[in-house]
Parts: structure tokens; sequence; C-alpha cells
């Protein structure tokens, strides 16, 4: 454009002042021969009045729908005291429209913006719906988080890599994964950069990534994806896995004043709360943690390997009602249901040094400390039926000197959907993948 634009953000600055300004408009409303309607652009949302007097302007007022794109010239003024809305940041303005000129014209909506719609439609439209306040609102959230997590690992002294997404063999072991044909071979999407994040602890010492992994697992529920974005992190010279737990509440914590600070208004659309993380979240083993089921909820869990969803949903509920805390450390799950790389604590043979943090009524991270000794690893590699040669590369850090280590990985689109209260983490998901859907229905 060649007019310089004024964010409408900043309109309060330009009191009496003729400015331009640029955005979608979000509805429009004729009084008589007076036309007025909000313009919004990424700072914030005017009111724009065209009056008769300036023809032009008047006239493409009115053939303006919601979504057209316009640029608007004209005066701030102060809105008639009857009409200021104090609820809104700009509720004591309003921009008097001199000159409109029609970027882009909009097509019929399909519905109002504002309507209720089912999760299908809604993601069916999604580069509409994307732009509405409470999209918007989410995705600045997460936006935070992924900035709160870089903020307290660089100052931490971590250092940030992109791992590969095309793998010759799965950090798993090679189950649940995509296969992809790799030029006469088969590779695989990643599951994990867990491979990668080891190799560079040999390199770097404290590294961290965020991450794109794919998982081919045939779920349709609430709070499963088939892509994901996964936080990662992983620390050499650790004395054990709680040192994992500790650099992670730390980010946390960060993570928690960060949205205080930032996205007050956010929360409050979506009518939840930040949580308040505790100086040390609280930790139960996975055997006290069931007796506690037992106890509290009357179901005999005991011995079994994992936890189940519900069992999730009462130990947050414990967590809350005993310590006041939201979070909820669960530790020592069986050696055998974890990857192949998780240390054993040989105080509690046969249990893991690892951990799942709980959060609101969900697992939302995974952590560990991991083997660092070549031949340790290798026996683990044999005890879960992997072959060693298939992890030649990957076994070559090890080969060569590796610290004691651990580090965690954190599912973005969960911890979102928990932090807000939404019931789906398809609605925390930019473009959701999932077993029915890549953008459009797979059925359609």
């Amino acid at each position: 454009m060649q007019t310089e634009r004024v964010l409408i953000g900043d309109l309060k600055k330009h009191s009496g002042k003729e400015v331009t300004i640029a955005g979608w408009v979000d509805v429009r409303r004729d009084h008589g021969k007076l036309i007025f309607f909000d313009l919004r652009d990424r700072s914030g949302k005017v009111q724009v009045v065209a009056l008769p007097n300036h023809a032009e302007a008047h006239k493409l007022a009115g053939d303006a729908r919601a979504e057209w794109v316009l640029q608007v010239k004209g005066k701030v003024n102060a809105r008639p005291e009857k009409m200021v809305n104090k609820d809104e940041a700009n509720g004591a303005l309003e921009l008097e429209a001199l000159e409109i000129i029609v970027l882009s014209a909009a097509k019929e909506l399909p519905f109002e913006q504002s309507a209720e719609l089912n999760l299908d439609t809604y993601l069916d439209y999604l580069p509409l719906t994307l732009r509405t306040p409470r999209a918007q609102a989410i995705f600045k959230v997460q936006a935070v988080i992924i900035a709160a997590f870089r903020e307290f690992l660089t100052s931490q002294g971590f250092t940030e890599f992109q791992s590969p997404k095309l793998i010759g063999e799965d950090a798993e072991g090679g189950a649940n994964t995509f296969e992809v044909e790799y030029f006469g071979h088969k590779a695989h999407l990643a599951t994990s950069p867990q491979l990668y994040k080891q190799i560079m602890v040999g390199a770097l010492e404290r590294v961290f990534s965020t991450s794109n992994v794919y998982r081919a697992e045939k779920h349709s529920t609430s709070r499963h994806l088939n892509e994901y974005t996964s936080l990662d992190f992983e620390m050499g010279f650790i004395a054990d896995h709680t040192d994992v737990m500790e650099t992670e509440t730390g980010f946390l914590q960060l993570m928690a004043q960060r949205l205080r600070e930032t996205c007050a208004a956010e929360f409050a659309l979506l009518k939840s709360d930040i949580p308040t993380v505790p100086e040390k979240i609280p930790s139960l083993k996975l055997r006290e943690a069931q007796k506690i089921i037992k106890e509290e909820y009357g179901v005999d869990c005991i011995n079994e390997p994992d936890l189940e969803p519900q069992h999730e949903r009462w130990l947050c509920e414990y967590a809350a009602k005993k310590f006041g805390s939201d979070f909820i450390f669960i530790t020592h799950f069986p050696l055998a249901k974890r990857p192949f790389y998780t240390m054993e604590d040989d105080a509690d043979p046969g249990y893991a040094k690892g951990f799942d943090l709980l959060f609101r009524g969900i697992e939302i991270t995974t952590g560990a400390q991991r083997i660092h000794e070549y031949d340790a690893l290798v026996a683990a590699l044999a005890r879960k039926g992997l072959n060693p040669e298939k992890f030649a590369f990957y076994l070559q850090a090890f080969k060569y000197g590796m610290p004691p280590h651990g580090g965690i990985g954190l599912g973005l689109e969960r911890l979102t959907a928990k932090l807000l209260g939404l019931e789906n983490v398809k609605e925390a998901t930019l473009f959701p993948r999932d077993l029915n859907r890549i953008d459009i229905l797979l059925s359609k």
C-alpha cells in the first residue's frame, strides 16, 4: 500500500488525526444513512462510520460484507458518550471513513463467524474459522508456550537443534510408524527426535528441539493425533531423572509467568485459569499412585504396568486436593513397558528411572534418565528383540563416550488444550492430522 498504515491497536495515539488502516470487515450495521462496520487487523478492532457526505466511501461501505479486506483512510474521533463501549480496547473512539479501497472482496460466508459449530464443520472450514477471536486466542497462547520453552532452556545453557523427520529406524523400535519409500529403501517418519537428541548431548551437552512427530496409531479419540509438536530437551551430566524433573518444573514456572503477563485476555475469553506451578511438583511412584487409586476411588489397578485415562484423571484430582497442584509426576514405571534406552533404577530393580507428568487429568510429558554406557545399551536393545546393527549410527555416540543424561518429550497440543480447557486436542492443533482427516475428511 502506498500510504503508511497505522495498526488499529495504535489508534489511541492518533486521536483527532487522519490515518490509514487496513484489515477485515467483522460485521456491518446500517443505521439509516449512517453505515457502521467493525474492521480488524492483527492488533485489534475498531468501529468505522461512513457518512453520506463522503459519497464514494459511503457507497463502498454499503457494498462491504463480512471478511472483505479494506484499506480505510479516515479521521480518528471520540465516540458520542452514549456509544462508548468500555469492554473494548477502542470502545471510546471510532474512525470516520474519508476514503475506502477494496483490497479483496469475499464470497458469501457459509455461516456467521459467531455461529456455534460442530468440530468437523469447524475443521472443514479451518482457513475461515481460524479468524475467530477464540481460535486466535488458542494459537497465541500456544505461541507463548513455545517462546517460553525456548527462553527458559536457552537461559539454562541449552542449544536448539532441528532433528530429521525421515529416519531409517524408529526411536521406539519401529512400531506405529508411517513407512515411506525412500529411493528403493524403506524409511519411516520420525515418532520422536529421541535418538538424535541423545547424539547431540555428546556434541553440545544440553539440547532442545520443537519438532513435528508422527504416530501411525489408529486412534480416533479426543486426546490423540497422528502428527503433533513435541517439545523435547536432553541434558548431560545429570545425577538421575530428578534433575530432569526439576528442569521441566523450571520451564513450566516461566511458562505460567509469561502467560500471566501476555495472555490474561485470552484465558478470560476461553474461561480458563493459568495454573500456579509449585516450587516442587509433587511426585509419586506408580505403585504408590495405584494404592491411592484403590484407597480413594475403590478401583484395584495395583500391579498394572501403566495408567488408564481414568486413573490419570483421578490422580490429578487427588493432587489438586492433597497438594494444591494441577501437576503431579508419576515415576518408576515397569522397565518392560519403557523404551530400550531407559535407565533401570538399581535401588528398585525392574523399574525405570523415569516419569510421566500429569496435568489436569492427562499425561503431557514422558521423561527419564537414559542408559549412557555402550555395552548396557546394546544389551537393552537385545532384550527388546531389536537388532543393534540397525542402530549402529546411533550407537557410535555411546561407543565413544557419553555422560549420564536424560530428557523429556512434551506434547504441545495436549498442554495447550488442557491449559485452555478445550475438550478436544484437535482444537489446539493447527491443521490436525488424524485417522479420519488430512485437512479434509478422508472419507470424502
